[in-house]
């Protein structure tokens, strides 16, 4: 059967430029579809959103023995993964208030308009490597701590973290897997190394509060210090880059929409929401149940990978109407763009911010914009999908 063959046919890469097609045989072949390989996707928004706070579907690896040492709290169940992720957002500050990142803002600002230099009129720009890149990245090292004259050290390392992370059926993954494992030793043993010299000379950054945490109870092992900085560098700018690129590609393919920015740009925080929905940084999550379960009249054995297609979700037409129509305007936008349940990305805040800068600042040098080709590359990732570059003639 075709359906079969569904997630083979999405992470093929001809499909990255538009997989939009796929997840809507998904979700008239489901709601639940079994793959050929014995794994099972989900693309209902309705039946995702219930998934996605049941607490028998596990992130864990470990449930199948994939693993042995401790993942990141991103791959964690309750209670370990509540008690990591609490001590992570720490240094953030207290729930409910503005802390460390609302505190960014005026910093963000001044890279972003740093940044936009380049984008003069007559000029060739890539949106990637000359804006949506940068910007987070410089963030992220910010909070946490690592020199400036460091940062491109972690392109490399966060490629190859990325690459082992993908879904790729039926393929070979000795060696991005070796490359992934060696590149998390690396940035670990990096990161590690500068906690340690803040260690009794704490900066106004979070491996200083990582490292000179005066409650032992409150202490991250180094094992745990060193998965949760990674984890912060790659989340921290992994799907910004995606959602600042898509927000751009998504303007100038709908120029009627960008001009209605443009005149009411009170409606960005509204078309942030949307792009979060309509062209969102992350596609995809795995789940594995810990017990066997019924989903949606399927039973699932125990340790069954089940992916959980949140893009598909997103444009569910049971659950928003006209789900294929970009419109900032959306009222009813419950979006599933930062997954919900436990795993909410613990990010978006901070994502959101970043969106807000960078587009709001982008939004008055793009009115005369063009792309210089659509589709533009991608990037070979299927679950954190984007434009590889965006190139476009200023």
């Amino acid at each position: 059967m075709d359906s079969e063959t569904l997630l083979a046919r999405i992470t093929d890469y001809a499909n990255r430029p538009n997989p939009y097609p796929l997840y809507a045989e998904l979700r008239e072949a489901g709601p639940v579809v079994r793959q050929a390989d014995g794994s099972y996707l989900v693309g209902g928004y309705h039946e995702l959103a219930l998934l996605l706070h049941d607490p028998r579907m596990s992130v864990d690896p470990r449930i199948r023995g994939e693993v042995t040492h401790k993942p990141p709290f991103l791959r964690l169940d309750d209670p370990e993964h509540h008690r990591l992720r609490t001590l992570a957002m720490r240094p953030f500050g207290p729930p409910h208030s503005p802390g460390r990142i609302d505190g960014m803002r005026g910093e963000i600002e001044r890279i972003t308009k740093e940044l936009l230099e380049p984008f003069e009129a007559g000029r060739q720009v890539d949106v990637v490597d000359d804006f949506a890149y940068p910007l987070p990245v410089t963030v992220i090292c910010r909070l946490l701590g690592v020199p400036r004259e460091d940062e491109p050290l972690f392109r490399g390392w966060s490629d190859a973290l990325v690459a082992a992370a993908d879904v790729r059926p039926d393929t070979d993954t000795t060696e991005t897997d070796k490359a992934g494992d060696q590149a998390r030793t690396e940035m670990g043993g990096y990161l590690l190394n500068l906690a340690e010299q803040r260690r009794g000379n704490p900066g106004d950054d979070m491996l200083s509060a990582f490292v000179n945490e005066p409650d032992p109870a409150l202490r991250l092992t180094q094992e745990e210090l060193a998965e949760t900085a990674i984890l912060l560098l790659i989340a921290g700018h992994e799907t910004t880059v995606n959602l600042i690129t898509n927000g751009v590609l998504t303007l100038l393919r709908q120029p009627e929409q960008l001009d209605h920015l443009r005149r009411e740009p009170e409606l960005l925080p509204r078309a942030v929401e949307e792009l979060l929905r309509y062209e969102p940084p992350v596609h995809m999550r795995q789940r594995i149940p810990r017990e066997d379960i019924d989903i949606a009249g399927t039973p699932i054995a125990r340790g069954t990978s089940v992916f959980l297609v949140l893009a598909s979700g997103n444009r569910d037409p049971r659950r928003f109407d006209e789900p294929d129509r970009f419109d900032p305007t959306r009222p009813d936008n419950e979006h599933l763009g930062f997954c919900s349940g436990i795993h909410y990305c613990f990010g978006a805040p901070l994502a959101r911010l970043e969106a807000h800068a960078a587009l709001g600042a982008l939004l008055p040098h793009l009115g005369s914009a063009r792309l210089v080709e659509d589709p533009p590359p991608y990037r070979q990732n299927a679950m954190l999908r984007g434009p590889r570059h965006l190139l476009i003639d200023m």
